[in-house]
């Protein structure tokens, strides 16, 4: 990639994100924040306790109060207390659940029952073939297609997926980074040929490839090809698809992976501003691009320090997009994300109990103020979620949602003095590892992350911390209910869901029979100007789209750049 990477090696964050002026009234205050309320509000109606009392939108200090410009009111920079006025008055939280196994017919008929119980999004989970580029008949494919997700070999595959579900109406979610860009491109020719043109289409893609080197180890090429794609796809959509998010920057992985919560913020974070980096040197304006980023955090089973996680991230990530990288609007300040439950968290001892784990976890979530949510099943850590067990995670979100009236006023627990002290102690551990990580490059956050990678920085670090929590947990120190305390039970074990040996067969069969019907002299010469492409600074975007819909299979495309760029290995580290 022959492009100027711009830094921001000279600027530093200011020290106090400061969202009302000193001194300012709580009077004052809360005015303009009623001003933005009633805006955003149209159809405004009462809303009380179980008991029948009538509670206030928000809550803030009686007078005023130094901590509160820390604080601040919801909607209002740094957006510690959530990106709208209204909270979730004005918009609940999306409910998506995640969801994929087997073939993309098997996993429709999925994503339809959860559409039908009230979900509100989709969120797709993939095979690890089609994870790591590879087709369902590659040899390194064996044994492995549709176990961990669904089986997607080529746009005919995506058009099965989303049958019957109008993807001009419906946000998905897609969780995949190593081969997202030609992933991407099935999904939008699938909606093509639905009718439904690009520049209509509205959901998220993962595409996180600094997480796959620090956490889940699921890349297919060393980082910069990596990078050049992702910038591509950053410029298409930004000119395409104007309400798509290309990029879900992901501390999910990371967290499981064994990270604390300070690391899985700082991490997260430090790699979304490098890929606001990498859309500055494409000479992208922040203010367009930096909206189509997205998070997606882990919601862990320390209540409070996970509702402090959330409201640290928005009010750091605010105040360096302002005062690092420059972004004016609002919009491009948000730090909008998603969140997960635990599923490290999970255990297979005593399995019911993961439906009060993922409820607390969920809690923390909505509390802190998430954008959407997925809640694990309770059988996830033994297999693929029953579809008994995946509408009991899908009910939990909706008893929150409806019953608990935890909906009703903004950011609850803000101004408490354990969650505001938890909150403060985060960031500031956070802005600790930002520091550290530029050091280790040239001062940017970008060179200071592959620095990290290709030192193993990052993964010793997480590695450690994996190692103290698991000392605890043999010591006894931390307690975990059914696996080292309280371990008695009348539970009997689960019926569990099990992928035939059939589902890869007939995948097999099938794809057989797509390039047996196929014109191959098109996907030849779509796959021939691809490679062309790829050794050129043009954008990726274009030729993968024409060969997607030529039906050139997914392992077909990753091979060509395979081909041009070579693959990655990690290095060994002792």
């Amino acid at each position: 990639m022959n492009r100027e990477r711009t830094s921001a090696e000279a600027v530093e964050p200011a020290k106090l994100a400061e969202t009302v002026g000193p001194g300012e009234s709580a009077e004052a205050g809360r005015a303009r924040w009623q001003a933005r309320y009633d805006a955003a509000l149209k159809r405004p109606r009462e809303f009380r306790t179980l008991s029948g009392a009538e509670v206030e939108p928000v809550y803030g200090p009686p007078g005023a109060d130094p901590r509160f410009e820390r604080i601040g009111w919801p909607g209002e920079f740094p957006f510690t207390r959530g990106l709208y006025a209204t909270g979730y008055r004005g918009r609940p939280w999306t409910i998506r659940q995640f969801a994929g196994f087997g073939n993309a017919r098997q996993t429709n008929e999925r994503y339809k029952m959860i559409l039908g119980a009230g979900g509100g999004g989709l969120s797709v989970a993939f095979d690890m073939p089609t994870l790591m580029g590879r087709d369902s008949d590659d040899p390194r494919s064996l044994g492995e297609v549709g176990h961990c997700g669904v089986a997607v070999d080529s746009a005919l595959d995506m058009d099965a997926l989303f049958d019957g579900i109008p993807l001009g109406d419906v946000t998905t979610s897609m969780t995949i980074s190593g081969p997202a860009v030609p992933i991407f491109c099935m999904y939008v020719v699938a909606a093509e040929r639905q009718g439904v043109p690009a520049s209509a289409l509205n959901g998220t893609l993962q595409t996180d490839i600094f997480k796959e080197y620090i956490a889940q180890k699921e890349w297919i090429f060393a980082p910069e090809p990596h990078l050049r794609l992702i910038g591509d796809l950053m410029e298409f959509c930004a000119a395409e698809v104007p309400a798509y998010k290309p990029l879900s920057v992901s501390g999910y992985h990371i967290r499981e992976a064994g990270a604390t919560a300070a690391q899985e913020l700082a991490f997260t974070l430090a790699d979304g501003f490098g890929y606001v980096e990498l859309g500055l040197s494409r000479g992208l304006d922040v203010d367009v691009f930096a909206p189509g980023l997205s998070f997606f955090f882990d919601a862990h089973i320390d209540f409070f320090e996970e509702i402090a996680k959330f409201r640290a991230a928005r009010r750091v990530w605010a105040r360096w997009m302002r005062d690092v990288y420059g972004a004016r609007t609002e919009k491009a300040q948000w730090l909008r994300f998603h969140t997960q439950t635990a599923g490290v968290s999970l255990t297979a001892q005593q399995p019911d109990n993961n439906i009060v784990r993922t409820a607390i976890e969920a809690l923390a979530a909505v509390l802190g103020g998430t954008n959407s949510l997925h809640t694990n099943a309770l059988d996830e850590v033994l297999a693929l979620p029953s579809e008994k067990a995946a509408e009991i995670a899908l009910r939990t979100q909706q008893v929150i949602m409806e019953e608990t009236e935890v909906v009703n006023v903004v950011d609850p627990l803000g101004g408490s003095w354990y969650v505001e002290a938890l909150t403060d102690r985060l960031e500031a551990e956070a802005e600790a590892i930002f520091k550290r990580i530029r050091e280790m490059g040239t001062g940017d956050m970008t060179s200071g992350i592959l620095r990290g990678i290709e030192d193993g920085w990052f993964t010793s670090e997480i590695a450690e911390s994996a190692f103290d929590y698991q000392r605890k947990l043999e010591k006894g120190d931390k307690k975990i209910v059914g696996v080292n305390c309280h371990t008695s039970t009348v539970e009997e074990p689960l019926e569990i869901l099990r992928i035939s040996h059939e589902v890869e067969a007939e995948q097999r069969r099938v794809l057989a029979g797509r390039r047996a019907a196929r014109d191959e002299r098109a996907v030849d010469a779509a796959l021939a100007d691809l490679a062309r492409v790829a050794a050129t600074d043009e954008n990726m975007i274009p030729p993968m789209l024409a060969a997607v819909r030529a039906e050139a299979t997914l392992g077909e495309i990753c091979d060509v750049l395979r081909a041009e760029w070579g693959t990655y290995s990690e290095p060994a580290r002792f």
